[in-house]
């Protein structure tokens, strides 16, 4: 009887509610492996942008170079949206300015609302499938908890027509049942984990993110660009001349 236990003897003998169960696990587990990777492969690709592309960016002689510089080497393409609303932003106050509605219009007060709204922006899309994460993290250990309660439920049912039972008859069946809280635990940790991984390089990315922000901000309303030796999460802003065209 000992051979027939385990995991191939415990699907055999389950119902659908089991089976459905254990499914259910092993598409949350899917799920949660593959939403990490994703989330680890976009974090590199900004990590990679913030060390690379940003100094280029700041080093760019003019506008034109500065946007080509960004849009070579972002491969999240975060900062190009950023930098993108930010000129998109100059360009409307511009117009409007044309019309005769300048001294209605601050420019620092409209280019920090458009950044603001960009780093939300940017925030949102890190922050995608976190929920999921969180989620699986939170109901794996519940779901696999009853899938045991409804195992041994079925096992004790199955059982209860065979007149006396010794603790052998009852142990295994039980037994079997507890592999799907196993089961629950292992899909629910790399979960957890995976999703506080992610939120802490989301606030460190985010903070470097709000600082290319701030530093568009003051070389578009100031002329003061942030010095090309700077980190990637801040720097020494210095007065330079603005290029015409820049």
């Amino acid at each position: 009887m000992d051979k027939q236990l385990g995991l191939a003897h415990f699907w055999q003998q389950g119902d659908a509610v089991s089976h459905g169960l254990a499914i259910l696990l092993v598409l949350m587990s899917i799920a949660s492996w593959s939403l990490l990777l994703i989330k680890l492969l976009e974090q590199w690709r900004l990590r990679q942008a913030l060390r690379h592309a940003l100094p280029a960016f700041w080093q760019a002689s003019s506008k034109q170079a500065a946007r080509q510089a960004l849009a070579a080497g972002d491969g999240s393409q975060l900062l190009c949206g950023i930098a993108q609303q930010a000129d998109q932003a100059v360009q409307a106050y511009a117009a409007k300015s044309g019309l005769g509605l300048s001294g209605e219009l601050d420019a620092g007060e409209y280019l920090g609302r458009t950044l603001q709204q960009a780093l939300l922006q940017a925030q949102a899309r890190l922050e995608q499938g976190l929920t999921v994460l969180a989620s699986i993290g939170a109901t794996a250990p519940f779901i696999g908890l009853f899938g045991t309660v409804w195992g041994i439920y079925h096992a004790l049912i199955s059982l209860s027509g065979h007149g006396q039972m010794n603790i052998d008859q009852v142990a295994g069946p039980v037994g079997e049942a507890l592999i799907m809280t196993a089961i629950g635990l292992f899909v629910a940790i790399p979960a957890v984990l995976a999703y506080n991984t992610c939120t802490r390089s989301n606030r460190l990315l985010l903070a470097a993110l709000e600082g290319f922000a701030h530093g568009l901000h003051a070389y578009l309303v100031a002329g003061v660009r942030q010095h090309p030796s700077s980190p990637m999460t801040g720097g020494v802003l210095q007065p330079q001349s603005v290029a015409k065209g820049a």
